[in-house]
């Protein structure tokens, strides 16, 4: 076993701690929460769904904080109610990053993994699916239906600044955030704004909206949020059971990028240019203003070959340390977090520890382990090694043991070893360094610059996504890189919107760095596979092409706009192809991947196709599971006779 110095983090966050039994519920509720199915489902004007909910809702379930009108208006209530909905979250949290693994291609269950988990993986959830609890994300929505409808946004402190804003904001992007994950599990789910806070309301007809209408909604609802509260979250301090609290929200503009992007992908891949064009926009705000218009980088964390290495057998790693570094400073690359509490008896304890590594807890045996298709996309990646200067590249050897061939990530999240026991004898162990942490990660920073390359390649800039992959982008790479191959009116798009500054943003000229180097922006396939920029294994089609055909007659050159949209179009293919490969490389195990594909499979020529095949592909590339996709219905989990799902 490797890297033994990531210990178990210690003290996280319980919330129930915080929280009083008087704080969390107010109103009795008389309603036994064992009752179900009291109302079906049915048609309405043009298939349109409007359901009762009043087993969402159940009345001694603690579903809202506070239950009396007018009650949000001093600033311990505030409080409380806000931490309250943080602690709903937490009993989102593990499901967050299991519907989104266990249905994908990057993870296998082991003989280990539960009948439940087997469910998630063959897509036949049933309503006893410890994982198919829709009421859990309602709780949070009717919390922050509560808060939003009631907080005092208008009070003022004596220095004339809002009290509550800060909250009101934060409160909506979590609602918001949740409403996202519901309808992207269920694909059609009741829809309601407004608090539910007695039998009557939870028994009343409410409409169904799909992913579209979703996103829609709150594209519009976050709109309300003032812009000078856009990168502001509360402040309740760094040491919330050793957790920075700036972590426990949700950023304004990576919420609108993320509803933008499937927005756009319901739409498909031509008819949704222009909400991916806003996605690209709204990404690139956020890494723009997170920090007060300063910088926000992409950083040079990687594992890698040392230069001149003849052994091919040690790495330098500061790429994990990255990850699990949950501090919060200007530069965290942990962005959102839902944090978890330190012990089983506590509450809501993460399970995700004891499913992806071996431990005391469960017996040493595993539930979910990498798999086949995950290590071939790895080992497919040619890793350029750079030695001393003058810089020569050369491509890393296949065949290497630990899981060291080509992209060296999963070689540096994923330790496997063994030990010997007295009764046991000698016992396989796993452990995914990803889940040292009890906190469940939401996002971080290269997920956003990640989206920000799939947003801009489907808004029509193929060349500038590829650089954030390949290089990394500033305005001096923009310029000498980028523009010089774009139409007119392509470069007079990436002038208006898209600026880093070269003096903030110094770009990671060279793999072998010279000492007192301020370089902190790289391309992000340079954190698992070498120098991506002198790789020849690693480019795309028309990427030095100037786009002008030189007329002989006069000498002059003129655009050729036939020529240049034919690159375009194979440009956009490839970006395609390598940002799915890059979300599989960086983000394994974290939670994405089913999403990430399903968000591919809606601008295909064939979703059903697309994301049967992808799924099918779990054992490697010549096996298949036979599981049929092509019914889009199957993609989503259906709960209680189709109140929730298709």
């Amino acid at each position: 076993m490797k890297n033994e110095e990531f210990a178990t983090a210690k003290g996280r966050l319980n919330i129930n701690s915080i929280m009083t039994k008087q704080n969390i519920t107010i109103r009795k509720r008389s309603m036994n929460m064992t009752m179900k199915w009291l109302c079906a489902a049915f048609f309405i004007l043009h298939s349109s769904f409007f359901v009762s909910c009043s087993d969402f809702f159940d009345q001694e379930s603690d579903h809202v904080v506070y239950a009396e009108k007018d009650h949000l208006t001093n600033w311990p209530d505030t409080v409380y109610s806000v931490m309250g909905i943080l602690n709903k979250l937490q009993a989102v949290a593990d499901r967050t990053i299991l519907l989104g693994e266990v249905r994908g291609d990057l993870v296998e269950l082991t003989d280990k993994a539960s009948a439940d988990l087997r469910e998630l993986a063959t897509f036949s959830v049933d309503d006893e699916n410890e994982y198919n609890q829709p009421r859990d994300y309602y709780a949070v929505i009717n919390n922050c239906n509560y808060f939003i409808e009631h907080a005092d946004t208008a009070l003022k402190s004596n220095r004339n600044e809002y009290i509550f804003m800060k909250e009101y904001c934060a409160v909506k992007c979590i609602r918001a955030w949740t409403y996202l994950q519901l309808a992207l599990n269920y694909g059609s789910v009741p829809f309601i704004t407004k608090p539910i806070l007695t039998k009557e309301e939870s028994e009343m007809d409410y409409p169904r909206y799909d992913i579209a209408q979703i996103c829609q909604y709150f594209i519009d609802d976050l709109a309300s949020i003032p812009r000078e509260f856009e990168n502001v979250v509360p402040g309740y301090g760094d040491n919330v059971r050793s957790n920075h609290s700036h972590h426990f929200f949700f950023p304004v503009n990576i919420v609108r990028g993320d509803l933008y992007l499937w927005l756009g992908s319901t739409m498909g891949r031509d008819a949704g240019k222009a909400m991916f064009e806003k996605a690209a926009l709204a990404y690139y705000t956020y890494i723009n203003e997170r920090n007060n218009n300063s910088y926000y980088a992409t950083g040079v964390y990687r594992i890698e070959w040392p230069a001149g290495t003849t052994s091919w057998n040690m790495t330098t790693d500061s790429y994990l340390n990255t990850f699990l570094a949950e501090a919060y400073t200007a530069q965290s690359e942990l962005i959102t977090m839902i944090p978890g509490d330190s012990i089983p008896a506590e509450g809501h304890y993460s399970q995700l520890r004891n499913l992806f590594n071996s431990t005391k807890d469960n017996d040493y045996e595993v539930s979910l382990t990498p798999s086949k298709r995950l290590v071939e996309i790895s080992e497919a990646q040619p890793n350029c090694v750079v030695t001393n200067n003058p810089n020569v590249a050369t491509i890393a050897p296949d065949n290497l043991s630990n899981h060291r061939t080509g992209d060296l990530r999963l070689y540096s999240v994923w330790g496997e070893g063994y030990m010997n026991d007295d009764i046991l004898g000698r016992v396989e162990l796993q452990t995914i360094y990803k889940f040292y942490t009890r906190n469940v990660h939401i996002y971080r920073r290269t997920l956003v610059y990640l989206r920000l390359a799939e947003a801009l390649n489907l808004c029509g800039q193929p060349l500038l996504a590829y650089k954030i992959l390949e290089r990394g982008i500033n305005d001096e790479v923009i310029a000498n890189e980028v523009t010089p191959y774009l139409s007119e009116a392509d470069s007079t798009w990436v002038a208006d919107n898209i600026h880093f500054s070269t003096t903030l943003y110094p770009v990671l000229e060279s793999a072998y760095l010279i000492s007192g180097g301020t370089y902190n922006t790289m391309g992000i396939h340079s954190r698992g596979s070498g120098f991506s920029p002198m790789n020849d294994y690693y480019d795309i089609v028309g990427e030095n092409v100037w786009p002008y055909q030189f007329n002989e007659e006069d000498s002059t050159f003129t655009f050729d706009t036939a020529f240049y949209e034919e690159i375009k179009k194979e440009q956009m293919e490839q970006v395609d192809s390598l940002i799915l490969n890059e979300e599989a490389l960086e983000f394994a195990f974290e939670g994405y991947r089913y999403y990430d594909l399903m968000r591919f499979a809606m601008r295909s020529e064939n979703p059903g196709q697309f994301l049967t095949e992808r799924v099918n592909k779990r054992r490697g590339n010549g096996s298949s599971e036979g599981i049929d996709l092509t019914n889009r219905q199957r993609w989503f989990m259906r709960w209680g006779n189709g109140k929730l799902g298709y």
